[in-house]
């Protein structure tokens, strides 16, 4: 007798998890766009239990093929419309994977029904069209994110320890971060992707929106939110023939009392890079990639490299992220890479980029 009560009480404990596991279900996610070629981070996303994916919004059946036949998804789940979808699937969360001036209309759709939104970086074209956004996230009480492939670089968040809990380098004066690639053409982007990232009214600009937001994001983070005095910008077209409508190099000037940002986005790189130089007044910081970082601090006659593991979920993904944020299980803090607060500084700050290229001059914020 004692055994078996023994045996079923380490059977008990062996149902526990499953049940626990049963009671907290996936995030219903839904795909609005598959224009955007980030789109395939989520459809080729192992399954983590984490988000279940339960309709597509892509109007282009034949891009929405393709990529079924890529994914292994149904094209039963594909809709036409928001609206079709909302009524077959009702998303709890939606991510956007179209294009930025798209952005604006997903938020509209979601948001009175009080359906969480992720977009794809940038958050939107303009400052007004942000301003709309983010007044209707706040009326209704959703979560509105914003995506960066560079928010889950290890070592980005390993120099803001540096910076901000251990004072590794003192005050901060300058930040250099380097984004870009040879150009969307030339590394083979698909058309339907090509279409709108070269449109000035689509994507807002060329390469200082397409890359000129990792800059703004990650210097608007390490500066904890605060806003630069002024912004001063140069873009070229380097490569008329190909991208006759918009930039395709942008040099941005953001300044603060006492440190300057210097974001360099280009379609012009030999290679493709992000990876952001810090300097502050007793040190530096080179975070070369997502794993690699090299440090030298005062006394110090030469640098240290270090090589970092990936981040712990739901650190590690933006999707993961999504599902935490949404179910409550964590809270961004304030300025984070993906938050509200931190993106509508970051389209202040291309806008101001956009007009200071015009007119050939420094543009002061508001």
């Amino acid at each position: 007798m004692r055994l078996s009560l023994t045996l079923l009480f380490f059977l008990g404990l062996l149902v526990i998890p499953e049940a626990d596991a049963q009671s907290d279900p996936p995030l219903r996610v839904a795909v609005v766009g598959l224009t955007h070629s980030h789109v395939h981070w989520i459809l080729g996303r192992p399954d983590r239990g984490d988000i279940q994916i339960v309709g597509i919004v892509e109007p282009n059946r034949d891009l929405a093929e393709r990529f079924a036949k890529q994914h292994g998804y149904s094209m039963d789940m594909v809709y036409n419309t928001m609206e079709e979808m909302f009524t077959a699937v009702k998303p709890e969360a939606v991510t956007a994977f179209g294009s930025i001036y798209e952005h604006l209309e997903v938020v509209e759709a979601c948001a009175p029904r009080g359906i969480h939104v992720m977009v794809e970086k940038p958050l939107a074209v303009s400052v007004a069209h942000a301003k709309k956004m983010q007044a209707l996230a706040e009326k209704h009480q959703i979560h509105l994110l914003t995506n960066y492939e560079t928010t889950w670089y290890a070592t980005h968040h390993q120099a803001y320890d540096l910076i901000h809990n251990e004072d590794k380098i003192g005050d901060l004066r300058k930040i250099v971060v380097h984004d870009g690639h040879e150009g969307p053409m030339e590394i083979g982007v698909n058309q339907e992707f090509l279409d709108w990232l070269t449109d000035p009214v689509a994507n807002g600009a060329g390469a200082l929106t397409d890359f000129g937001c990792y800059g703004a994001n990650l210097i608007t983070w390490l500066m904890q939110g605060q806003r630069p005095r002024q912004v001063m910008a140069m873009t070229q077209q380097i490569k008329p023939d190909i991208y006759p409508k918009v930039d395709d190099e942008a040099t941005i000037l953001v300044e603060y009392p006492k440190t300057q940002g210097i974001i360099q986005a280009s379609w012009n790189w030999p290679f493709g890079r992000k990876d952001m130089h810090i300097y502050g007044k007793t040190g530096y910081i080179y975070c070369d990639n997502r794993s690699k970082m090299r440090t030298r601090y005062a006394g110090e006659n030469e640098e240290s490299t270090v090589k970092l593991p990936e981040r712990t979920a739901p650190f590690d993904d933006p999707f993961a992220l999504l599902a935490a944020v949404v179910k409550g299980d964590h809270q961004l803090p304030p300025y984070a890479l993906s938050s509200l607060e931190n993106n509508m500084i970051v389209v202040e700050i291309l806008e101001a980029a956009k007009k200071s290229a015009r007119k050939g001059k420094a543009v002061k914020l508001k």
